[in-house]
């Protein structure tokens, strides 16, 4: 039996909570071995992974200063992601959000949300006034507003209102308050499996490279989702419980190429992050649980690749593979069934309901991630539940409502 999942006192209204963790699903059970009745998977819910902190900081222009500074640092917390209630800028001059290396800065020359500049990095919003920066790794966000030059006339421009108000932030948990968080069902069938996906470059270079499409969403500064490209077109798929409206998406972040540089080296890449553009279409939870959707900045992350979907049926026994971001760590790929290798993740349910099962490896996090066919190296899965089998709704079904909004023909050579 699941234990009831115990929401920690987070510095967020409730109604956000209840939009964060899905209501229970009305789908049949999938059956158990033999088609007789399995016990109840667990509810499909994000990984709460974060909380909202109230702050009341400005920052204003200093009488012959070409910058003023201001440091938002959580100790131990996984990310930052500062939120500005106003943003009013002389023109030329400019915020930053940084990590204290200057690894990670995005810049934004006013308020987005009133007019985007050139130059201004993506931002996401969060039903109510101001905007909010793409979040840093690590546990320090710099604020810094730069002046294109010395501003003598500092004390006027604060009566006018110049300068930036900060009123909250989101900060990452910790790995043990996310694990206090997110009471998990049994979705690690067996020793883990899952390794980092650089662990598999040299040995299955094209698994390896079909992973690099996935991206690590974070939803509304809070939780914790996989999504990823699709097709040859400004196309992306999740979870419709990770995505329930257009609001969701405007609040969500993506970053691509969040993976460890070397095998089991805890050395993550920054990667590129970018915000949700359009919600295209929707299949409930009750149904498919698919989100369709295109993101800001599409160019950018269009280095990274795309999948295809593979329309037919799974087979029993086939060999498959996910990449995805559990637990929010790193990418990694589930490759093989248990920790030490041996067998392959393969097919184990062909078809219960709208679902496909498999015993390859999953947890909070992973709600999501493709479920790859390796006879093709092409979608035939949306992972979604877990539970040992783990479900995915079969890509298959999928399509069939999603098929006149993307281009799923890979370009000549390409397979």
């Amino acid at each position: 039996m699941f234990r009831r999942p115990r929401i920690l006192s987070l510095a967020i209204p409730l109604a956000t909570v209840m939009l964060i963790l899905p209501t229970a699903m009305a789908r049949t059970v999938p059956p158990g071995p033999g088609g007789t009745a399995a016990a109840a998977p667990a509810q499909p819910k994000v990984d709460t992974v974060g909380e909202r902190k109230a702050k009341d900081a400005a920052l204003r222009y200093a009488p012959g200063a070409r910058s003023t500074r201001l440091t938002v640092r959580e100790p131990g917390s996984s990310y930052v992601k500062v939120h500005f209630a106003s943003v009013k800028l002389a023109p030329g001059d400019r915020i930053t959000v940084a990590d204290p290396s200057g690894r990670e800065v995005y810049t934004y020359h006013g308020d987005p949300t009133a007019a985007r500049n050139r130059g201004d990095s993506p931002h996401t919003v969060h039903g109510r006034t101001g905007f909010a920066a793409m979040s840093v790794d690590g546990d320090t966000a710099v604020v810094t507003l730069h002046a294109a030059k010395a501003h003598h006339d500092a004390a006027d421009l604060t009566r006018r209102g110049f300068g930036a108000r900060v009123d909250s932030y989101f900060r990452g948990f910790t790995e043990a308050e996310a694990a206090a968080a997110n009471p998990r069902p049994f979705s690690v069938c067996g020793a883990d499996g899952r390794r980092d996906v650089a662990c598999y470059q040299q040995s299955h270079p094209t698994e390896y490279a079909r992973s690099n499409a996935v991206a690590r969403q974070l939803v509304k500064g809070l939780g914790s989702c996989t999504a990823w490209r699709v097709g040859n077109t400004n196309r992306m798929l999740t979870n419709q419980h990770c995505m329930e409206s257009a609001a969701d998406l405007k609040a969500s972040e993506f970053q691509f190429d969040y993976q460890c540089a070397t095998c089991g080296g805890n050395n993550p890449r920054t990667g590129t992050k970018v915000s949700g553009l359009e919600l295209i279409k929707l299949s409930p939870l009750s149904a498919l649980d698919y989100a369709l959707f295109s993101v800001n900045d599409f160019a950018s992350i269009q280095q990274y690749g795309t999948l295809y979907l593979d329309v037919r049926e799974p087979t029993a026994a086939e060999r498959i593979y996910i990449p995805g971001h559990g637990d929010v760590k790193p990418k990694r790929l589930s490759l093989y069934e248990d920790r030490d290798g041996g067998t392959y993740c393969k097919i184990g349910t062909v078809a219960s309901g709208v679902n496909t099962g498999y015993l390859c490896d999953s947890s909070g996090g992973n709600s999501g991630s493709p479920v790859l066919a390796a006879s093709s190296h092409k979608v035939i899965a949306l992972h979604h539940l877990g539970g040992c089998p783990n479900w995915g709704t079969r890509i298959s079904l999928v399509h069939k409502e999603i098929s006149g909004m993307i281009d799923n023909n890979p370009p000549a050579g390409v397979k």
